[in-house]
Parts: structure tokens; C-alpha cells; sequence
């Protein structure tokens, strides 16, 4: 099935597979930039933006994009950059296989919130599943970069 849908403000033709997620979709057609990890919507690092909220491509089918706007980590350069030195600045950046779900999510946030306070925080990185780190640092990176950015 063929989709059309604008990724990172380029418009992109996509061959899809019946029943195909969108990230083995994106990825499929070289953004790596989406990593997967549970498949299953738990654990938030396949987060894109999809007409600017947040969304987890492993679990949305890839034809309902279709026509609609995405964003991966690679979308929103400078704030992203700005987010992840921040975190490197707390020693939150470990691995780094779950930044760019993680990055988007908080971007949203800052987005939709003008002032989140630390409860809003948790509560946004939810469904951000961090093995290497206890999210204190990255706690302390978000707020700091909260302050920064406004």
C-alpha cells in the first residue's frame, strides 16, 4: 500500500506493508533515527510526533499516518540539541538509546506547559523507559534545560 505523509516537513511516498507499524516503516525507509524496543507501546523509545503530539509509531499502524505530519529527533534540531546537552551536563546521557522518544516527549511537554512543574515532568516521561539511568539526572537536565529554553 502506498502512503503519502510529510516527514520532518519533506513530503515522502512510502511502499507499506498491510498491518505495518510505522516505525518498520520509518526505519524501513532510512530514518533510523526511530529506535524500537518492546514493540508493544510500553516503553516509549519509537516516540515521533505525529501533527506535533507525541505518538508511538510501534503501535500505530503506518496507513494511518498517511497524510498527516511526522517528526522524528532529527525534526527539531536546535531544541533537541539544546535538551541533550543538558542532559549530558547531568550525567543523564548514558547509552542514549532511549533519547530521541525521550527527547521528543519532553520538547512536547515544554510545548504544551508553560511553566510544568516536577510532577507534570514525571508524569509526561511516564511511558519513557530508561535502562542505564535512576531519572534523577535526568530530572535535574529537564528542569535546568526548563529554565534555559523559556
Amino acid at each position: 500500500m502506498e502512503i503519502k505523509l510529510h516527514v520532518n516537513n519533506v513530503e515522502v511516498t512510502m511502499q507499506t506493508e498491510a498491518g505495518e507499524n510505522l516505525a518498520t516503516a520509518l526505519r524501513r525507509h532510512g530514518y533510523t533515527e526511530v529506535r524500537t524496543g518492546c514493540d508493544t507501546g510500553s516503553c516509549g523509545l519509537c516516540t515521533v510526533w505525529i501533527d506535533g503530539k507525541p505518538a508511538l509509531s510501534c503501535s500505530t499502524l503506518a496507513m494511518r499516518a498517511s497524510g498527516k505530519n511526522v517528526t522524528t529527533i532529527k525534526g527539531i534540531g536546535a531544541e533537541a540539541e539544546s535538551l541533550a546537552k543538558a542532559l549530558v551536563s547531568e550525567g543523564a546521557d548514558q547509552c542514549g538509546y532511549c533519547s530521541p522518544g525521550f527527547i521528543l516527549t519532553v520538547v512536547a511537554m515544554r510545548r504544551e506547559l508553560e511553566s510544568p512543574t516536577i510532577e507534570d515532568i514525571k508524569h509526561y516521561l511516564n511511558g519513557n523507559l530508561c535502562r542505564c539511568t535512576g531519572y534523577e539526572g535526568q530530572l535535574r537536565a529537564i528542569q535546568k534545560w526548563l529554565v534555559t529554553s523559556l
